[in-house]
């Protein structure tokens, strides 16, 4: 059900899980741990998957807090809970609070959770390609760093995400990326058709960049392992409308 990075797993004091598929109350295709009421699921089954999941990082449910993700560059400062049907629009979060679960949502794209536990802060941003090239990485860094995080402590986990073996890009994806940044050169691989893209390594050098002392990569395809995860990719080549979505969630501890 739940997934830890060995980096993140050690520090004092921080809980951490990057959660799979598995372990939740929904059906069809969103079964079973889907955490979106966005995409066609039962809020009440969405509402018990929150809950399992907040359990099993010892929060109460009414602690978990997340956005409205959009694939931007906004990180908001979590200082309560919020309703879900009140969540700004943002793709990062971060706080200073004891006993706020701070989670994103994704089937494919990158779940990326910090902690600098010296500061007592803690963040986690969703990072598609839009967001990872409009510089959500660093948009979550400086938050932290705002709140007292020295960039040089902060201890980062990049979760399961698409892998380069799944993630094949057209030329104008890459053209896209070259124009923006040119060391992203490095993180695209010519297949035997399209080039294929490596999102988690070049989350981890926006990590590195914005000056991140750690960070740890679980490798783990989400487009590859149908069986613990959910993928936007793999229902979009099916055709299916409508899919799951996982929660990777961090919280300092009270």
């Amino acid at each position: 059900m739940m997934l830890q990075a060995t980096e993140l797993a050690t520090l004092p004091r921080v809980r951490h899980g990057f959660f799979t598929r598995h372990g939740g109350a929904s059906e069809g295709v969103w079964a079973s741990l889907n955490m979106s009421q966005r995409n066609g699921d039962e809020p009440e089954r969405v509402d018990r998957n929150r809950a399992c999941a907040a359990a099993a990082l010892a929060v109460e449910p009414g602690r978990l807090v997340t956005a409205r993700q959009v694939h931007g560059v906004t990180t908001v400062a979590v200082t309560a809970p919020w309703d879900m049907a009140d969540a700004p629009e943002a793709d990062a979060l971060v706080t200073d609070r004891p006993g706020l679960l701070l989670g994103v949502l994704t089937a494919d794209c990158a779940p990326v959770l910090l902690a600098d536990p010296v500061a007592g802060v803690a963040g986690a941003a969703h990072a598609g390609w839009k967001g990872a090239l409009a510089g959500v990485v660093e948009s979550v860094v400086a938050a932290m760093t705002g709140l007292g995080a020295a960039p040089e402590r902060i201890v980062a986990a990049v979760g399961p995400c698409i892998g380069p073996a799944s993630y094949e890009v057209g030329p104008e994806f890459v053209a896209r990326f070259m124009a923006t940044d040119q060391d992203s050169a490095r993180f695209f691989a010519q297949g035997t058709g399209q080039a294929r893209f490596d999102l988690p390594g070049y989350v981890a050098l926006r990590l590195c960049r914005a000056g991140v002392g750690r960070c740890q990569g679980l490798d783990r395809d989400t487009c590859a392992e149908e069986t613990a995860f959910f993928s936007y990719r793999r229902a979009t080549q099916r055709g299916e409308a409508r899919f799951g979505l996982q929660l990777s969630a961090i919280v300092l501890a009270v």
